[in-house]
C-alpha cells in the first residue's frame, strides 16, 4: 500500500465480496474448546436446548473466524497493493442483535468504512464493517481494524 497506489478516499464505502457460511456444530465445539469455554451449552445440544436454544449457540467472536474462512479473505488487501507481510490485526468489535445457532446459513456483507494514518503515514488503518444476516435478518455487525505498517514511504 504505497502512496502512489492508494487513494484512501476511493476505499471508503467500498463494498467487498458478499459470502455465505454455516455455523456448523463441529466447528462450534472446536471453537468453544479453543477459547476455553466450559459451559456445556456451547458443546452439548441437549444442554443448549435445556437452556432455551434451538441448537448450539454461536460463541462470542466466532463470526470473525467465519470471516477468515471465506474464499481469499485478504484478497481485497492485495488488490489495493498491500504487502501482506506488513499487516497487523488492530482490533475487532461485535454488536449482536440475536443469538445465532448451529445450522443457520449466514450471509456476510463487508465494506470498508474508514481509512486513516498515524505517525506521518508509517501506520495506515483500514476499518472494515460487516453486516451478518440469517434468513435476511440482521443478526450481528462486526468491526475490524487492519493496520498496515509502512516500512518505506514512497
Amino acid at each position: 500500500m504505497t502512496a502512489t497506489h492508494l487513494d484512501p478516499q476511493s476505499l471508503i464505502g467500498k463494498a467487498l465480496p458478499t459470502f455465505t457460511a454455516t455455523a456448523e456444530r463441529g466447528r462450534l465445539r472446536f471453537f468453544a474448546k479453543a477459547i476455553g469455554e466450559v459451559d456445556p451449552v456451547y458443546t452439548d445440544v441437549a444442554a443448549a436446548r435445556v437452556a432455551g436454544y434451538g441448537d448450539l449457540p454461536v460463541p462470542p467472536t466466532f463470526f470473525y473466524s467465519l470471516e477468515l474462512g471465506r474464499p481469499d479473505p485478504h484478497g481485497f488487501l492485495r488488490d489495493i497493493g498491500v504487502d501482506m507481510r506488513q499487516i497487523l490485526h488492530g482490533e475487532e468489535g461485535f454488536t449482536y442483535h440475536r443469538v445465532v445457532v448451529a445450522g443457520e446459513e449466514l450471509t456476510f456483507r463487508p465494506r470498508i468504512v474508514d481509512y486513516y494514518e498515524k505517525k506521518g503515514g508509517a501506520l495506515r488503518f483500514l476499518v472494515r464493517e460487516t453486516q451478518v444476516f440469517a434468513a435476511q435478518e440482521l443478526v450481528a455487525e462486526l468491526r475490524n481494524v487492519i493496520v498496515v505498517r509502512q516500512l518505506e514511504l514512497v
